[in-house]
């Protein structure tokens, strides 16, 4: 067990995540023992999950992903054999009321982070297009039914908070949820594709890892790739650059994004961390007025 990983779970998902850290190495090796996986190397982990490099029988490379089972991620390996390996990381085997997912290796080494940002956003901006296919029936989140909870969630998070920003935004927020959310697109949208979650493979040059899937439209996805590498461009270039190479609706985009900026700024507030170094908290005071500006 990677011990940063063991060390930040409980306080980033919780005191129910003592015993499913705790469940972790028996449940790796269950695994193995069913795949016939042999373990080699350091284990891997970002804030939710455990990646173990292994070998099939037969000397594939492979790994063994452990994850934080919730709403935003059960969904995943649904996601990944949609796409089949067009574009993401291939679905080799999956048992999703373990959060357990055999994945194709990839290279964890180099990352779109590697590349200049005008070379990174065009290539993100058509692994996105690829992987907005319909979305299967079977999808259990969906744009149109979370806009509807946020028209209540929202106001009433952030006045329970003490009002932590200024109203306009969350005003903003839930007229944007009203107005868009019942048209929301049915396309599979990863809500979580950024720069980090983009690895070098073999099959094709670059693939997506840790989806965080639902059925809506592409713009909801863009928030992301503005939070990570936030000082390598104004917020205009930016912007910009996403929309021209994911081919969006400038204005629906920049509508989500107020959305989503506004939804992370309250969970941040409800963490009481402030002082926390995740992207997706601390640009948000940034984007969210800017987004509610145009």
């Amino acid at each position: 067990m990677p011990p940063l990983f063991a060390d930040r779970a409980p306080r980033v998902l919780g005191a129910e995540a003592v015993p499913w850290l705790a469940a972790l190495p028996d449940l790796a090796a269950g695994y193995a023992r069913k795949w016939g996986l042999t373990f080699e190397g350091e284990a891997m982990h970002g804030y939710v999950g455990v990646v173990q490099p292994a070998r099939l029988a037969d000397g594939t490379p492979v790994v063994l992903k452990l994850g934080w089972r919730d709403e935003e991620s059960a969904d995943e390996p649904l996601a990944l054999s949609t796409w089949a390996g067009r574009g993401a990381v291939l679905l080799l085997d999956s048992a999703p009321e373990d959060g357990v997912l055999l994945l194709e290796r990839l290279d964890a080494g180099r990352t779109l982070d590697d590349l200049p940002l005008r070379d990174a956003v065009p290539l993100i901006g058509e692994l996105a297009r690829r992987l907005a296919v319909p979305a299967p029936s079977s999808m259990r989140r969906r744009l149109r039914a979370e806009a509807a909870t946020l028209t209540e969630e929202l106001p009433r998070r952030w006045a329970s908070l003490g009002r932590p920003f200024e109203k306009r935004l969350i005003d903003d927020a839930v007229a944007i949820c009203r107005e868009l959310g019942p048209d929301a697109g049915e396309v599979l949208v990863n809500e979580d594709l950024h720069f980090q979650n983009v690895l070098a493979g073999t099959r094709e040059p670059w693939l997506v890892i840790d989806p965080k899937p639902l059925a809506g439209d592409l713009e909801w996805g863009v928030i992301p790739l503005f939070w990570n590498r936030f000082t390598e461009s104004t917020l205009d270039e930016r912007f910009a650059l996403i929309v021209a190479s994911q081919e969006l609706d400038a204005s629906k985009a920049r509508a989500w994004t107020l959305v989503r900026a506004v939804q992370n700024w309250i969970w941040m507030a409800e963490e009481g961390d402030e002082e926390s170094d995740d992207p997706a908290f601390v640009t948000v005071a940034e984007i969210a007025p800017w987004a509610a500006s145009r």
